[in-house]
C-alpha cells in the first residue's frame, strides 16, 4: 500500500471521526431544525413541479378514460364520416387484444331552452352551440364510464327516444361563463330544443353528464338510432371510434393492427396521445420547466442556510480547529468533517422528505385530485426525475458545507489558535 493511499485513507478516517464528534456534540434543536428545512426544501423541489405537470397530467388521464380510450379513430378532415366504418368495427372485435369499444354519430348542432317562456320577438334567444353525438349506451358505458360522470337524472337506456344527456359545459349552472356558451334554468325532466342538420327536435333532459374534458362536457347524447335518423344517415358509417384496451396491451401495436387493408386511407387512426396533439405535451414541458426554477428558489435559500450554519460551526471552532491542525491532523481531514456534516443534514432530509412524499402526498393527492378548474391534478414524481433532483440537493448541500470550512481552515495555524 503507497504511502499517498495511506494518507489518503487516514484522512477519510479522521474525518469521519470529527463529523460525528460534531454532530453528536451540537444541539440537538439545531440539527432538527437544520434536517427540517432540507425535508421542506427537497418536498418544495419535487412537489412544485410535480403539482403543475400534474395539473397537465390530470387531464390527459381524464382525457383517455372519458373520451378517446386508447385507440381514438376519427374522420379525416376533408371527409364527412369514416369511410367502411363496419370493417374497422369488425376488425377491431376480432381482435381478443380489445376490451370494448364505442361508435360515435357526431353532428354540430344547437341547442335552446326557455323558448316557452319568452315575452317578444326582441328577447334574446336562450341557446349556445354543441356536438350533438349518437351513441350506444351500453358501450359507450363500457368504453368511457359515461355513467359514472353523470350528477344528475338518469343515464340513457337502449329504447330511449326523445331524450338526452347534456353535457355539464352547456348549463349556466355548471359553466358560468359567458352566456353565449350556455343556457339557464335547465333542469332534469325540462324540455330542450335541438336543431341538427337542419332538423329541429323538442326532447327531455333525462341527465347531466359533469366533465372536465371540452370533447365531453360540450356534448348532447341522443341514442345512436335516433340521431341517425334526424340526420338522414341511411348508412353505418360513423364520425368517432373510440377503443379500450385490456391492461399491458400496446396501443401502437393494435394501431399498426388496424392500419393493416388500407383502413388508414378511410379514418385517421391514433393514438390516445396522438389525439391530444402537441398541446399537452408543450404545455407539460412549460410546466415542467417553470416548476424546476421555482423550486431551485428553494434550493439556493438551503444551501445558504447550510452555508451559514458551517460557517457559524467554523468561526466559533477556529481555536479547536488551529490546534487540530497545529498538533498535526490534516487540512484535508478537517475540510472532510464539515463536508459530511453538510452531507449528514442533506442525507436525512432527503430520507424524511421521500417518506413523506411516496407514502404520503402521492397516494393522498392521487385518491383527492386537486380539483383545478379544467383538470383534477395529480402529483407526478417519477422516480427517474426524483433521482436527479435527490443529487442536485446533496451536491449543492456539499458544495454549500466545503466552501465556508475552506474559508476559516486556510486561515494562519497560530492566529486561529490564538483566536485573532
Amino acid at each position: 500500500m503507497s504511502k499517498r493511499f495511506f494518507n489518503f485513507l487516514t484522512t477519510l478516517h479522521v474525518g469521519l471521526f470529527l463529523a460525528k464528534r460534531q454532530i453528536k456534540r451540537s444541539s440537538k434543536w439545531t440539527t432538527v431544525l437544520i434536517v427540517f428545512v432540507m425535508t421542506l426544501t427537497f418536498i418544495n423541489l419535487v412537489v412544485v413541479s410535480g403539482i403543475l405537470v400534474g395539473l397537465i397530467e390530470g387531464a390527459s388521464i381524464a382525457y383517455r378514460a372519458q373520451y378517446s380510450g386508447d385507440i381514438l379513430i376519427a374522420k379525416h378532415e376533408d371527409k364527412e364520416y369514416i369511410e367502411r366504418s363496419t370493417d374497422f368495427i369488425k376488425r377491431a372485435e376480432s381482435l381478443p387484444q380489445i376490451e370494448s369499444l364505442t361508435a360515435r354519430y357526431i353532428e354540430g348542432g344547437t341547442i335552446e331552452a326557455n323558448y316557452k317562456t319568452k315575452n317578444r320577438e326582441s328577447d334574446v334567444i336562450d341557446q349556445t352551440s354543441g356536438s350533438v353525438v349518437g351513441i350506444d349506451p351500453a358501450k359507450e358505458n363500457r368504453t368511457t364510464g359515461l355513467k359514472s360522470l353523470l350528477v344528475e337524472g338518469e343515464y340513457l337506456s337502449p329504447n330511449d327516444f326523445g331524450e338526452v344527456l347534456l353535457g355539464s359545459y352547456l348549463l349556466q349552472e355548471y359553466f358560468p361563463g359567458p352566456e353565449s356558451l350556455s343556457i339557464s334554468g335547465v333542469k332534469i325532466g325540462d324540455k330542450v330544443r335541438i336543431k341538427v342538420a337542419g332538423q329541429t327536435r323538442e326532447v327531455i333532459v333525462k341527465g347531466i353528464v359533469k366533465s372536465k374534458i371540452d370533447e365531453v362536457g360540450r356534448r348532447i347524447y341522443f341514442n345512436d338510432r335516433e340521431l341517425r335518423g334526424m340526420i338522414g344517415r341511411t348508412d353505418y358509417n360513423v364520425d368517432e371510434i373510440a377503443i379500450k384496451l385490456k391492461p399491458g396491451v400496446s396501443e401502437s401495436a393494435i394501431q399498426e393492427l388496424l392500419k393493416r387493408d388500407h383502413l388508414n386511407e378511410a379514418g385517421l387512426v391514433q393514438t390516445w396521445e396522438e389525439s391530444q396533439g402537441q398541446f399537452f405535451k408543450d404545455i407539460k414541458r412549460t410546466f415542467d420547466v417553470l416548476g424546476s426554477f421555482l423550486g431551485s428558489i428553494s434550493l439556493v435559500v438551503a444551501s445558504i442556510t447550510i452555508f451559514i450554519v458551517i460557517f457559524v460551526n467554523a468561526i466559533t471552532r477556529r481555536r479547536y480547529i488551529g490546534i487540530m491542525k497545529g498538533i498535526g491532523i490534516s487540512s484535508g481531514a478537517i475540510e472532510f468533517s464539515y463536508v459530511l456534516q453538510s452531507l449528514f443534514y442533506a442525507v436525512v432530509g432527503v430520507f424524511f422528505g421521500l417518506i413523506i412524499l411516496y407514502f404520503g402526498l402521492k397516494p393522498y393527492i392521487a385518491s383527492h385530485p386537486i380539483n383545478f378548474p379544467f383538470s383534477d391534478g395529480i402529483l407526478v414524481a417519477p422516480l427517474g426525475g426524483t433521482s436527479i433532483r435527490v443529487g442536485l440537493l446533496i451536491f449543492t448541500t456539499i458544495i454549500a458545507g466545503f466552501i465556508p470550512a475552506r474559508l476559516i481552515i486556510k486561515r494562519n495555524t497560530l492566529e486561529a489558535i490564538l483566536g485573532r
